[in-house]
């Protein structure tokens, strides 16, 4: 076919998806009845299938059923076909998959003639016949039923005319049916291979919740393989193998780190039984998919990348040119992207050359197969990636611009805003980055602010949830990191750290905004507001389930909503990507100044922010940031594998630290008059108690930052949250609710709670074994009530599944660990025990609306590492224990960064209440501030005298006085290890 027709059939399809009524594709089809052929259909379906992948559901559809009707097979009138019509055709269908041998040859033009009812049928009809037809039948007779059904399901499942949502989901329907006679115990190996099917038609799903089809195709395959083991069943175990491997690469739940080294690990075990000499072709696509794993790992990026290469290199000797030519340039493609990628780890000029051009030849001789008629989506691709190449090549920097300025907007021509979104912005971003390097600032700025518009539009539309909002934050957050240098460079200094908010913390902020909606806005703007969220919800919901009558229309209806909704809030409380610093920083207290800290690819960012002036902002050189990385590394190996070294060399550690952070620098830019001081990290940075950093590095009587702050020093996650915090109105500290030493194994604990009693007429306590959470949950009532919570306990911060961290209640404990646990739910301590983590006070539980503290002014977690956050994740969010609290309506959170000491803890909170309640108008964070300050500088003989006045009985009071005459040193806790761990977050 004749280049000339292929160009000529793709711009008579793009003339069709731009229309907008059956009138106009009428009109176009009825003045291009020469182009009318087999050809046309057949690359209308091409291009259906690649808008299908693109999540493009209306114009794919669409596209779809213009196809059918220039075969004569379909028609888009609804169905008038009767139940019996419908019943027919499916026995029909049923008896010919039973009896043909060559099943696609026989059952799928029955399928096309009758294509109205597969397009009409529900999936429920399906599976309700199906699940009676079984039941009339006895065991011996249904097991041969069931598999029919299992293969027309399958056989409708990749029926690639009709509606392919549709299909899928009657594909499910019948495994599902067939399942009532495969049962693990009965028939496990057919059980199993109907749970492989089930696996691939929910990777396939384009209805429902995308992050939970992920989750049962993983969970399918996972099924399977309790059957399907490598010693009886080799290929058909490596085939479900390379499966999983698929479905946790592109798995939207959990931490991305870890679902790329399990799809290694699976595709790997696969590539031990598929051999290219026994299985080619699946040996060349299991090892392309390896490959892109390996692209993505994150470690020894040096050894990835080579492995990468390696696995591309080996699914090139069986995807040639000739035999598998779709499939040679899309290997060819992502060769070219490791060798990219293999640059920025090339020191010496001449290997960095030598990869670039390596992938500029790779790149053009994937065009020779991706041409812009026949293959117009991965054609873009490839202008894109050429753009990338030519962008890092060494040489004519102006003549390299242009040309991948060039080839990037050659990908736009495809890659459109309204066809291929996602792509639209890569390539946006691409551009953007292209005029940064060429120092075109404004073009710069243009196209990246351009990108960021969509976006937030894109963002808007998600509706599988916070956890695909968090993975697509991840995959953009560069394109922040983009427009901030870009701001700071053309000297705008509030657009850059409104760029930062941006980025940060957004599903906190719009989750609690939601949650204080009722109290931050008037009564009837708060119901203007649920107005907006019902209908925007109710057409997502539409959209979502193919319910639509015209998704595009809804689609736009849907942004417009969406806009006004966010004017309306923006009057009264600007957040997420309307947020206006302006607005935010009137709201300060003229005393109060606030560092936040924004890392970017080369630099370390301190912007300084007080009420009156303008903000300063403080930049790195690019080896301090290196520094940093070595710093914190170090840091964390200690910590994890090396606690006592971690421990005696922590206050070394944090010397040096105040060097990399260049604070005397920082602290010079902050007026006489701040006297309060508000720290907002960034990333790992969360993890560190910055409070505790010294200060005038060179002098001897070195003093911490929180010295410096007679009105004490805090933490906020972001300027946003701070900004609705202060939002929540608090009655003062009159009734405490407490967990004490649920597990019984805290000596000083029940010591920290009696002391604290006493101050508190109106107290509760869940002490020991009582201290279940169903007690918790029992005591709901009080817990609302209650204006300070103290949780005197164990906890962990669990980095692999944040929302499992947890503090450790009575009960938790289960041994012997229960066959096949699932990770989910049971947290393994030791190898014959293990941690219910639905008898704890999980994360989850917080976010879930479980418990209501909406009067609660503090909470303090006296426990292990519950003010730890998921540092792995670049979706620059806010995930730990305090943001839980926080959620669920606390206005400060007191936490701590390690596995702390019980009794110097003790000793910290007893102070800490004290001073709080001793002192009218004492903020928290100054609470803490002067507890920290006075367990570090306190003498063996202060802390006896403290200790005397304690309301404990002369017992526990004796105990404790020996306990600290035992301690060697004249100021026992005098190392940071044992105040410094504390921060106070919130209000």
């Amino acid at each position: 076919m004749n280049e000339q027709r292929q160009q000529a059939y793709f711009n008579l399809i793009q003339n069709l998806l731009n229309c907008h009524s059956d009138d106009e594709v009428q009109k176009i089809l009825a003045a291009n009845q020469d182009l009318i052929d087999a050809g046309l259909v057949q690359k209308m379906l091409e291009i259906a299938r690649n808008l299908l992948r693109q999540g493009e559901l209306d114009q794919a559809n669409g596209l779809m059923n213009i196809a059918g009707q220039q075969l004569g097979v379909y028609s888009k009138l609804s169905s008038t076909a009767t139940k019996k019509e419908w019943l027919d055709f499916l026995e029909q269908a049923l008896k010919v998959t039973a009896d043909s041998i060559n099943k696609v040859q026989v059952v799928y033009p029955i399928l096309r003639a009758n294509i109205k009812k597969l397009n009409s049928i529900s999936a429920t009809v399906f599976r309700d016949w199906a699940e009676n037809k079984l039941r009339q039948v006895q065991l011996d007779k249904g097991k041969g039923i069931a598999s029919d059904i299992v293969d027309l399901s399958k056989l409708i499942q990749e029926f690639t005319l009709g509606d392919k949502p549709n299909n899928i989901e009657i594909a499910i329907a019948g495994y599902k049916a067939a399942l009532n006679v495969f049962n693990y115990n009965i028939f496990p190996l057919q059980w199993a291979m109907v749970q492989n099917n089930l696996g691939i038609a929910y990777c396939q799903r384009i209805l429902g919740d995308k992050v939970e089809n992920q989750e049962y195709a993983i969970q399918s395959f996972k099924s399977s393989l309790k059957i399907i083991v490598c010693s009886k069943f080799p290929q058909q175990w490596a085939i479900t193998q390379s499966n999983l491997g698929n479905a946790y690469f592109y798995r939207v739940k959990g931490n991305r780190v870890e679902n790329v080294e399990f799809a290694v690990k699976a595709y790997t075990a696969a590539l031990e039984v598929i051999t290219r000499s026994t299985l080619p072709s699946e040996w060349a696509m299991v090892q392309n998919n390896l490959g892109n794993a390996y692209l993505e790992r994150q470690g020894k990026d040096k050894e990835n990348i080579e492995n990468a290469i390696i696995a591309y290199t080996a699914a090139l000797e069986i995807y040639t040119r000739f035999e598998f030519p779709e499939q040679w340039a899309i290997t060819q493609n992502n060769l070219g992207n490791a060798y990219l990628d293999r640059v920025q780890l090339d020191r010496v000029q001449v290997y960095r050359n030598e990869n670039i051009e390596n992938a500029i030849t790779i790149f053009s001789a994937a065009l020779e197969v991706f041409s812009r008629t026949e293959f117009p989506e991965q054609w873009a691709m490839i202008q894109n990636n050429l753009g990338k190449a030519y962008r890092q090549k060494i040489g004519d920097r102006v003549e390299n611009f242009e040309k991948a300025i060039e080839f990037c907007t050659s990908a736009l021509e495809v890659f459109t805003h309204t066809s291929f979104p996602q792509n639209h912005v890569s390539t946006l971003s691409n551009i953007g980055i292209i005029y940064q390097e060429a120092q075109q600032l404004t073009e710069a700025y243009t196209t990246l602010n351009s990108a960021i518009t969509i976006v937030e539009s894109l963002r808007g539309e998600i509706i599988s949830g916070d956890e695909s909002k968090r993975k697509q934050a991840e995959e953009w957050n560069k394109l922040y990191r983009h427009i901030v240098e870009v701001c700071l460079e053309l000297g705008n200094i509030i657009k850059a750290i409104e760029y930062v908010e941006h980025s940060k913390t957004r599903n906190l902020v719009e989750q609690i905004l939601e949650r204080d909606a009722k109290t931050i806005f008037p009564p009837d703007v708060v119901t203007e507001l649920e107005k907006y969220r019902d209908e925007i919800a109710t057409g997502q919901y539409q959209i979502q389930n193919g319910k639509a009558e015209n998704p595009k229309v809804l689609a736009q209806h849907l942004q417009e909503l969406r806009q006004q909704r966010n004017e309306l809030q923006n009057r009264y409380l600007p957040v997420g990507y309307g947020f206006k610093f302006d607005f935010f920083q009137g709201s300060l207290d003229e005393h109060t100044a606030i560092i936040e800290w924004y890392l970017l690819n080369d630099k370390i960012l301190a912007f300084i922010v007080t009420k009156k002036g303008e903000v300063t902002v403080w930049q790195s050189q690019p080896e301090d940031q290196q520094a940093l990385y070595d710093w914190v590394n170090q840091y964390l190996q200690n910590y994890y594998g090396q606690k006592d070294q971690w421990q005696n060399n922590l206050g070394k550690a944090l010397k040096e630290l105040a060097s990399i952070l260049h604070i005397d620098e920082i602290l010079t830019q902050i007026p006489k008059h701040c006297d309060q001081l508000i720290l907002i990290p960034h990333q790992f940075l969360h993890l560190l108690p910055l409070h505790a950093i010294p200060i005038n590095q060179n002098s001897e009587n070195s003093y911490c930052l929180l010295d410096l702050f007679a009105g004490g020093v805090s933490y906020a996650p972001s300027c946003q949250l701070l900004q609705q915090v202060q939002q929540r109105k608090r009655p003062d500290f009159q009734s405490l609710f407490a967990i004490q030493n649920p597990t019984e194994d805290l000596n000083y604990t029940n010591l920290e709670v009696e002391s604290i009693l006493s101050y508190f007429p109106s107290h509760q306590v869940l002490s020991k074994n009582q201290a279940t959470k169903a007690a918790l949950s029992q005591a709901a009532t009080q817990l609302k009530e209650s204006n300070y919570l103290h949780f005197s306990c164990h906890g962990s911060f669990n980095l692999n599944s944040p929302q499992n961290s947890f503090l450790l209640l009575a009960d938790a404990f289960v041994s012997p660990i229960p066959d096949e646990a699932n990770p989910e739910k049971y947290l393994k301590v030791s190898d014959t025990e293990a941690v219910d983590l639905s008898k704890c006070l999980t994360l989850g539980n917080l976010f879930e609306r479980t418990f209501d503290f909406s009067q609660t002014r503090l909470v303090v977690l006296s426990a292990c590492e519950t003010g730890l956050i998921d540092f792995n994740n670049t979706s620059d969010e806010y995930i730990g224990l305090p943001s839980g609290f926080l959620y669920a309506g606390s206005s400060s959170v007191v936490s701590s960064l390690w596995t702390v000491n019980d009794l110097s803890t003790s000793f910290l909170m007893i102070k800490f209440i004290q001073i709080l309640k001793d002192a009218i108008d004492m903020s928290i964070p100054l609470a803490m501030n002067q507890a920290q300050r006075w367990l570090r500088d306190a003498t063996k003989e202060e802390l006896q005298e403290w200790v005397k006045k304690l309301a404990l009985d002369n017992t526990k009071k004796g105990k404790i006085r020996r306990q600290i005459n035992n301690i060697t040193g004249e100021q026992p806790f005098n190392s940071p290890f044992h105040w410094a761990a504390f921060t106070a977050v919130g209000k």
